[in-house]
């Protein structure tokens, strides 16, 4: 059970760091802007043409009489919007990661440099599409394992009583773990862990990953609340893939505001 205040007290350390460097805010938010104007675009294109989609898709109801045509219909298209909005929830890291890739780069490897006694930052040596590509293709796979856990919950929550309340709350929970799995990656990737230790790393500290990413995922249920979050939660899961590898950590909470520390370099005592 320590293991969850520790996560969560990542959560807020990582909060706490970018309130401090508001410089590295700034820009650490273009990409879940940008994301979040992606979705937006693509949420409303699904609410005015979904209907057309789904008229196109079913023919066969052409010919239905009235009411039944309307209903049929109408309520494929709230399913249709209502996955569209499972689907950007389920992506929405995901894609900001990579719309970030630079900008979340240098922050984690900034923080990483702060938090360690020596003043040095790991460096994966990849070039920017080889990096790109690689989290990519994680990004990918971590859905799809993400995708099967939500059909499968999807399938028990019609179980009576269980459904309802059980299965909410685990749900939480492994929306919590794929979470921190996507936002400690910045930073274990860049040490040349793949994806399969990544997880078997989690997996060897569920109730760590759980406490930082389950508070997280139950605040981006608030609309728009990601967008500002994600700075501060980049920088949290830097700190706690370094608890995660064991690795010494100076006291980032001793350290000023100091926009001009690069990384590689030691921040000013």
């Amino acid at each position: 059970m320590r293991d969850l205040g520790v996560g969560f007290r990542h959560l807020l350390k990582g909060q706490h760091w970018m309130a401090r460097h508001r410089r590295q805010y700034g820009l650490a938010l273009l990409p879940g802007l940008i994301a979040t104007v992606l979705y937006a675009a693509a949420l409303v294109a699904l609410a005015v043409w979904g209907d057309d989609a789904v008229a196109w898709a079913t023919p066969f109801a052409d010919h239905w009489s009235s009411p039944w045509q309307g209903l049929f219909r109408g309520f494929l298209t709230a399913v249709l919007f209502a996955l569209g909005l499972l689907l950007a929830v389920l992506t929405f890291t995901a894609v900001t990661l990579l719309i970030g890739q630079p900008f979340y780069e240098s922050l984690s490897e900034k923080i990483d440099a702060e938090a360690s006694p020596d003043g040095t930052a790991p460096s994966s040596g990849l070039p920017l599409l080889r990096e790109l590509w690689v989290s990519a293709r994680d990004s990918l796979r971590v859905l799809v394992r993400a995708a099967l856990w939500g059909v499968l919950l999807f399938a028990l929550g019609f179980l009576p009583l269980v459904g309802q309340t059980v299965v909410p709350v685990i749900g939480f929970f492994v929306t919590g773990f794929f979470l921190t799995e996507e936002l400690t990656s910045v930073a274990l990737q860049r040490r040349g862990i793949d994806l399969r230790a990544r997880l078997a790393l989690l997996r060897s500290r569920k109730t760590l990953a759980w406490g930082f990413g389950t508070p997280l995922g139950l605040a981006f249920l608030v609309p728009f609340v990601a967008v500002f979050l994600m700075p501060g939660a980049v920088a949290g899961a830097t700190l706690l893939a370094r608890e995660l590898l064991g690795e010494e950590s100076a006291d980032d909470d001793s350290a000023e505001d100091d926009d001009q520390v690069t990384p590689g370099t030691r921040p000013a005592p």
